[in-house]
């Protein structure tokens, strides 16, 4: 499913995120930026070791909640990968919605930074962070397309959004399709 916001694209699709050709994948990453399970550690076993090198390096004290870093891609097919750190839901009364919604606008400005004109988004805090499937394609829709519609004179970019499995597909499409009507 696509959406066209001027001349941004946001694409959704089903599949392996660690497949994508694209200038830069998110990576669902911990606050420590210590690898971890789920999307996480796919992104480290294909990536290779030299992104944990490269984060533990230039980011010893990890990245707070709601936000993202750059590193390498590593042996990715991409540039670059942007580790988020999404929140931990705790029922939705403690920032969670803000602190999702931040993460992937962090991304879409490291995108900006980076030169990128096509990134590749998982379902952040989903997995192991428990965000409800439905609220999280919520809140990440409206960050992007917000996002899209601050800055409508800037390059084109192309956001697609991965998501592992056909449930995590049609929640995603339900949001996306009231966005359009």
């Amino acid at each position: 499913m696509k959406a066209q916001f001027g001349l941004h694209l946001l694409e959704l699709t089903q599949g392996d995120i660690t497949l994508q050709e694209v200038d830069a994948i998110v990576n669902a990453a911990n606050s420590a930026l210590a690898g971890g399970g789920g999307v996480d550690g796919a992104i480290h076993r294909r990536g290779g070791p030299s992104l944990m090198e490269e984060t533990r390096r230039r980011f010893p004290m990890g990245c707070p909640t709601g936000d993202a870093v750059a590193t390498a891609a590593g042996k990715l097919a991409a540039k670059w990968v942007f580790h988020a750190v999404g929140p931990v839901w705790l029922g939705g009364h403690r920032g969670e919605p803000d602190q999702l919604q931040s993460a992937y606008r962090r991304c879409l400005e490291l995108a900006r930074q980076h030169g990128c004109h096509s990134v590749s988004f998982p379902a952040l805090s989903t997995g192991a962070y428990g965000y409800p499937m439905d609220l999280a394609a919520e809140h990440a829709l409206h960050a992007i397309r917000q996002f899209f519609l601050d800055s409508p004179e800037a390059p084109a970019l192309h956001v697609r959004v991965v998501l592992f499995d056909a449930g995590a597909y049609a929640a995603f499409a339900r949001v996306l399709e009231t966005l359009l009507a």
